[in-house]
């Protein structure tokens, strides 16, 4: 149907590839090589089938400019959210890509709404012949039909990539700015979960922005998102992924160099583990909750 758009312009195909996702993203690189002009996004199925490609991605993806000057595009979605799929199922390993990340090798992006996807994929292909960089996007499953990450036709045609995203309940003026003494940072399904709650209507000293843009760290745009909340007492950065895995470890110290401790910046979320997630439902959705209430209720922290 796309082609039979009047004003299309460029091809879209899709393939179905076999299961062997080492083969697969060293074909999707050098087929991007070869076409710099197309747009090559591979997705995977569960955000862990990165596991297996692990060499083209450190040998090739995120080094083919600094080692042989090539210039990758490549775009890959990897599901990403803990929602009880099980350890195997859960983790597209955030972590691992910005420890890999360094002089501008690529972008890393957590998108939460159908707005901002569609505007990030636009950014890539726009950027193609100007800056071409791969493009590393984590795409949580279970936010595929939920309607808190739907968006107005406007904001598909009229919107632009955000790498921040500010409490909508401060943009819109349905809460003081003056009231917020804690500011929750957070990227992902997990803001989800805390707007969703019901301690959330009881909270207005709580406001909830979005780091949407992992890698490069979007300083810039954070600064001024700070200094608008003028009664801050606290930092937190909210995540469902343990603490030694997701985002914390590589963002602890850019929100550090940028408030210049002018306030504790505390952690909330799963404690250090070897597994990604639960084997069990259950302690899933308990673990969950309790990341939620820890984040919603002031004074608690998870250490």
């Amino acid at each position: 149907p796309l082609h039979n758009l009047p004003q299309a312009q460029a091809a879209f195909e899709i393939h179905n590839s076999p299961l062997s996702e080492a083969a697969t993203i060293g074909f999707e690189y050098g087929y991007n090589i070869e076409r710099p002009e197309r747009l090559v996004l591979w997705e995977a199925q569960y955000g862990d089938f990165i596991n297996v490609a692990q060499s083209i991605i450190d040998e090739f993806v995120v080094s083919g400019f600094a080692k042989w000057d090539q210039t990758p595009s490549l775009v890959l979605l990897l599901p990403h959210g803990y929602e009880g799929q099980g350890p195997d199922h859960s983790t597209g390993r955030l972590e691992r890509f910005l420890q890999m990340a360094a002089e501008i090798n690529m972008r890393i992006a957590y998108p939460t709404t159908a707005a901002q996807y569609f505007h990030l994929l636009r950014r890539q292909a726009l950027l193609l012949g100007t800056d071409p960089l791969p493009l590393i996007v984590m795409t949580p499953k279970s936010l595929l039909r939920h309607p808190l990450s739907g968006s107005t036709l406007r904001e598909l045609a009229e919107g632009k990539w955000q790498p921040v995203l500010d409490d909508p309940l401060m943009v819109n003026g349905e809460r003081s700015r003056e009231a917020v003494e804690r500011l929750i940072l957070c990227s992902g399904k997990v803001y989800v979960d805390l707007v969703s709650s019901e301690q959330r209507k009881a909270t207005p000293q709580i406001a909830i922005a979005r780091v949407e843009q992992l890698y490069p760290f979007p300083a810039a745009e954070l600064e001024p998102l700070f200094a608008s909340y003028p009664k801050i007492q606290e930092l937190v950065w909210v995540q469902e992924e343990p603490r030694n895995m997701g985002a914390w470890s590589a963002a602890k110290p850019q929100l550090e160099a940028i408030t210049q401790k002018r306030w504790p910046l505390q952690y909330i979320g799963r404690p250090r583990r070897a597994n990604p997630a639960e084997g069990s439902a259950a302690w899933h959705k308990v673990n969950q909750a309790e990341i939620v209430q820890k984040a919603l209720s002031i004074g608690n922290y998870s250490g």
